[in-house]
């Protein structure tokens, strides 16, 4: 499945200018870099993906219709899926964009991957 383009140019409208910001296709889906770490992607298994400190993910996952990412088979901290049905609305979406931002811009900066 291809990631939701008109979720993905929502997600970039919430974000605005940004200098710090990249967009990269990855997993499958479009990923939002600040300083080259991830803090939101249109996924490309519907909804987002949305990376935030791993020690909110018990906390999120309670409170919140988010569940946590599994990749490879693995449950992984700090990463939460969100799917499409809870973020229709541009209210629902900010909030999520808002927590992966804030938890990027809250990690020392990365140097990208050199490819070989």
């Amino acid at each position: 499945m291809a990631y939701d383009e008109v979720l993905a140019s929502r997600i970039r409208d919430l974000i605005g200018p940004d200098p710090e910001l990249t967009e990269k296709k990855m997993f499958g889906g479009l990923a939002f870099l600040i300083r080259n770490h991830m803090a939101i992607s249109a996924s490309g298994q519907g909804g987002v993906l949305v990376h935030v400190a791993p020690e909110q993910t018990s906390d999120l996952v309670a409170a919140t219709s988010a569940t946590t990412a599994v990749m490879r088979g693995h449950e992984m901290p700090g990463w939460l899926r969100v799917s499409a049905d809870h973020v229709t609305t541009d209210d629902q979406l900010s909030g999520w964009v808002e927590r992966g931002l804030e938890y990027a811009r809250s990690l020392p900066p990365k140097r990208p991957r050199k490819r070989s």
